[in-house]
């Protein structure tokens, strides 16, 4: 009975109103609240683009900063993109029709001999909430994988994940088959994972560490600003 309440009290927001108690639904995990305050702006005649990034993109940032602040954690960030994952769910197909543009492309899997996914499927929930397409090739990756996702997919970034320091060494494996192919330079590569940091990152020919999801988020966009900026220029 609460739910229809809840439901009943949702439709008698404003707009406006209705997108911050869906910046804190977002925030508190509830994923059921997301579905309906997505299915009433869709009904009140917002573009699926419109409900993604003003009530979906900046809930999430909302949550990233809080993620990155220290004052969420793991599994509160985790159930905030479930339930961003739930709105997803129903605008993902009408984005499609209606082609709306995505932020960029990233194809993310965990190197071969490491099985933790945690930290990736984060990431990826986080990227997808701020409006980028994901293809998530899972974990236990060898060089190979990537090499076909990138062929397959031509995104703009590649993301590798580890979270032990015998699996780190592998991502310069990865990058140095991509410089020996001549494609080092067409792609953003960023890593992450527990043991790693910024002088691991460089050491591997990678172009920035994401310490975490939200800031993997912040340097992905900067990376695509930059992009569209050269190709502006150019």
């Amino acid at each position: 009975m609460a739910d229809e309440d809840e439901e009943l009290d949702l439709n008698e927001l404003d707009d406006q109103e209705l997108v911050e108690q869906m910046w804190d639904d977002l925030y508190d995990g509830l994923a059921d609240e997301i579905v309906t305050g997505t299915n009433i702006l869709l009904g009140r005649g917002w573009t699926p683009y419109k409900v993604l990034t003003e009530a979906l993109v900046e809930g999430m940032r909302i949550v990233g900063v809080d993620f990155r602040d220290g004052i969420l954690f793991v599994p509160e960030v985790l159930m905030a993109a479930n339930s961003m994952k739930s709105g997803m769910n129903i605008l993902r197909p009408l984005l499609a029709e209606t082609g709306a543009p995505p932020q960029g492309k990233m194809v993310i899997g965990t190197v071969k001999g490491d099985i933790h996914d945690i930290g990736k499927n984060l990431v990826s929930m986080m990227m997808e909430g701020a409006g980028f397409e994901v293809i998530d090739i899972g974990i236990n990756n060898p060089v190979e994988k990537y090499l076909e996702a990138i062929e397959e997919h031509k995104p703009d970034i590649l993301g590798m994940s580890a979270l032990l320091t015998t699996t780190m060494p592998y991502m310069k494996v990865v990058i140095d088959t991509m410089k020996e192919k001549g494609i080092r330079d067409d792609y953003v590569v960023l890593v992450g994972g527990a043991p790693l940091n910024e002088e691991f990152a460089n050491e591997v020919g990678a172009d920035a560490y994401c310490r975490d999801a939200a800031v993997a988020v912040e340097t992905a966009k900067e990376y695509m600003t930059r992009k569209h900026n050269q190709h502006a220029a150019g």
